[in-house]
């Protein structure tokens, strides 16, 4: 069953008062320095017809269907055979006036009508300005859709981006846990006196991990503090078997980052760390010049194997964070030399970041 499509009264209405004023602006000219009232009359009732059908004609057939779609030689081709059909029906429109209203009468004939140039001029020039106006407002409607859709899909990219930084906190969290709680249960064991310090150390952990991993940024300030804290942790686990050298400048409490950004580095080199001499070294490097952070982490290893699983799941997430965070805006690498593996961080224009966050916050 076809459906008909409604049109508003509105949109009717306006149609209406418009070609009304057409008719009075076509009788306005052909009356002009003439008394032949009746003339043009029927004259300008002849040529309105006329001047809607080629209107909606153009509007609604040769512009959408081929001008919008890039069809230019189908659209000059059907408008040559418009303006053809427009010339054809005026003549025949003068014609038919002369005869059956002045009777052949040419002398009575109101001059701006017996210019058939001119007449058709009038009737191209209100084809033209309609279609003009059309064009613009397909234009707007097209701009204003493509502008929506770009909106959509940023809308749909930032809750895309949300969601996987919220499920890669939550990868975090579990491979954090079960360390932690594995040193515990074996103090546990062993009945330590040093059971409760490490459960207050892990307390603050987890305060930090669950209240403030969910916020964008955290001061850096307070990374470095959790850092040592968690260092704190591997101490009672590693007793004399591990030696850290940590080193960091003065930290800004203004200078904010990713939250649980560099800790995932210090359990990384710890769990993949191998002891060297009896010992597990780890050297950890906090540096803030010329507004760029730079950490940088080495352990202690022997299977060079084992290096290569350094990789895993825990950096690749941290990868993928820092893409979604610091796009084009961070270097990370690492170097084998001796039984160092060592890798570097560098974060550039934190301030900037930092906009960029809290708007897309």
């Amino acid at each position: 069953m076809i459906q008909i499509r409604r049109i508003p009264f509105r949109t009717i209405l306006f149609h209406t008062l418009f070609w009304v004023a057409v008719w009075f602006f076509f009788f306005y000219f052909f009356s002009y320095n003439s008394d032949k009232v009746d003339y043009a009359l029927w004259f300008s009732s002849g040529l309105l017809p006329l001047t809607i059908g080629v209107t909606y004609f153009v509007n609604y057939r040769l512009i959408p269907r081929y001008l919008l779609a890039k069809r230019y030689w189908k659209f000059a081709l059907y408008s040559f055979y418009t303006f053809v059909y427009i010339s054809y029906v005026i003549s025949l429109l003068i014609y038919t006036c002369l005869i059956l209203v002045l009777k052949f009468n040419l002398n009575e004939m109101p001059p701006m009508s017996k210019n058939f140039f001119f007449v058709l001029l009038l009737v191209i020039i209100v084809v033209g300005i309609i279609s003009f106006v059309s064009i613009l407002n397909q234009s707007f409607k097209t701009a204003t859709a493509n502008k929506e859709l770009q909106n959509k899909i940023l809308e749909t990219q930032l809750q895309l981006k949300d969601q996987e930084l919220h499920y890669l906190k939550r990868q975090i969290h579990p491979h954090f846990l079960f360390n932690t709680l594995n040193t515990i249960y074996g103090f546990a064991l062993k009945q330590s006196k040093q059971t409760p310090d490490i459960i207050l150390k892990l307390s603050n952990l987890l305060d930090y991990i669950l209240y403030q991993v969910n916020k964008p940024l955290v001061s850096l300030k307070e990374e470095v503090l959790h850092i040592q804290e968690y260092i704190e942790l591997e101490k009672v686990r590693f007793q004399d078997t591990l030696k850290v050298d940590f080193k960091s400048s003065e930290v800004n409490e203004e200078i904010q980052v990713a939250p649980m950004l560099l800790i995932p580095f210090v359990e990384n080199a710890f769990k993949h760390g191998n002891l060297v001499d009896g010992f597990l070294r780890i050297k950890i490097e906090v540096r803030i010049e010329n507004g760029c952070l730079e950490f940088e982490i080495a352990n202690s290893f022997i299977d060079e194997d084992n290096v290569h699983k350094n990789g895993g799941l825990g950096l690749l997430n941290i990868r993928k964070r820092l893409d979604l965070n610091y796009p084009s805006n961070y270097e990370l690498t690492h170097e084998i030399k001796g039984n160092w593996y060592t890798t570097k961080l560098v974060i550039c224009d934190l301030t900037k970041t930092e906009q960029s966050n809290q708007k897309d916050d």
